[in-house]
């Protein structure tokens, strides 16, 4: 079996996304190579040479490609699908814009979010906000997947990939690339942080947020995150959401303060592996699924945790 990993990058720099949608798409076997379609995307493909499981870099530099269009990716994976079984894309905002149009322009099913590969044709992924696990056997010739990372653990390093250039078509021209804001911060990116605090409207304000969540969150070398009602609500913007309509996150820890638990922010965090609810209702749904519980109010609780910290030297 041939799989081809359409890669998450910056042109500079390759997303760990990437490694683990490489993960995935060894869970299914077969030989690997990796598409990096960019522009100036040469340290890219580098990273990508060394992931473990690869055995080729597809290299597509060309100005059209600069921005990852996805009229313009999806034409280049398609180009390339005769020589494979399978295209495997991580489930970001870019791989899912670009791998609905390769299927569509291959005329199969997708496969899309799956969290577990059974074997080369059958695959999980959860629906009804994750509260099922449905198991999908796919026969179709041509399988295009898209991999919630969340699930997977990175490929390490340690392979020798070999580079090989490939000729993308012609811009299709039908969109155009205007311009992009990216947020800066100092904290670590939501989905890929070991320690994730996140805060919902019993915080009450944006201020609160900064004021007495975020001490916190730096105090942990973690990043800050957030329910939909506490966006919904303008406390924080939107990149920070949490929850079926946001982000999916599995840290090491999640800290949620002040967060009910609604299902819609469960199905984006609950495979944390370590899940601590600060809540003045006994009755939130966020116990459930917590692995430690405090009923308190969170003004209470949240500088007594700072002042416990700071003794620690933490």
């Amino acid at each position: 079996m041939a799989i081809l990993v359409l890669a998450e990058h910056s042109n500079a720099e390759l997303s760990n996304a990437t490694a683990r949608a490489v993960t995935a798409a060894k869970a299914m076997g077969g030989d690997i190579a990796v598409l990096v379609a960019g522009s100036g995307c040469k340290p890219a493909a580098e990273a990508a040479a060394k992931l473990d499981g690869v055995s080729k870099v597809l290299v597509a530099d060309a100005p059209q490609l600069a921005n990852a269009l996805a009229e313009d990716v999806s034409a280049l994976v398609v180009s390339l699908m005769d020589g494979y079984d399978a295209a495997v894309a991580p489930a970001t905002a870019t791989g899912k814009n670009v791998m609905p149009r390769v299927a569509a322009l291959l005329d199969v099913m997708q496969i899309s979010d799956i969290i577990a590969v059974k074997s080369a044709d059958t695959f999980e992924r959860p629906i009804y906000a994750g509260n099922a696990i449905q198991t999908v056997q796919s026969g179709e010739a041509k399988k295009i997947i898209t991999v919630r990372t969340s699930a997977f653990e990175g490929a390490g390093e340690g392979g020798s990939a070999a580079i090989e250039d490939v000729t993308a078509p012609a811009s299709a021209g039908l969109s155009k690339f205007e311009t992009a804001e990216l947020t800066k911060s100092d904290r670590p990116e939501l989905t890929a942080a070991r320690i994730v605090v996140s805060g919902g409207r019993g915080l009450g304000s944006a201020e609160n947020f900064k004021t007495h969540l975020a001490p916190l969150v730096d105090k942990l070398g973690a990043a800050m995150g957030a329910s939909r009602a506490a966006v919904d609500s303008g406390f924080v913007p939107n990149d920070l959401q949490v929850g079926q309509t946001g982000k999916i996150v599995a840290p090491e820890l999640y800290v949620a303060v002040g967060i009910s638990g609604q299902i819609q922010h469960l199905a984006g965090m609950k495979d944390s592996k370590v899940i601590v609810a600060i809540n003045k209702d006994e009755e939130a749904p966020i116990f459930q699924v917590a692995d430690y519980g405090l009923v308190a109010d969170l003004f209470e609780a949240l500088p007594a945790l700072q002042a416990e910290l700071d003794k620690s030297g933490k």
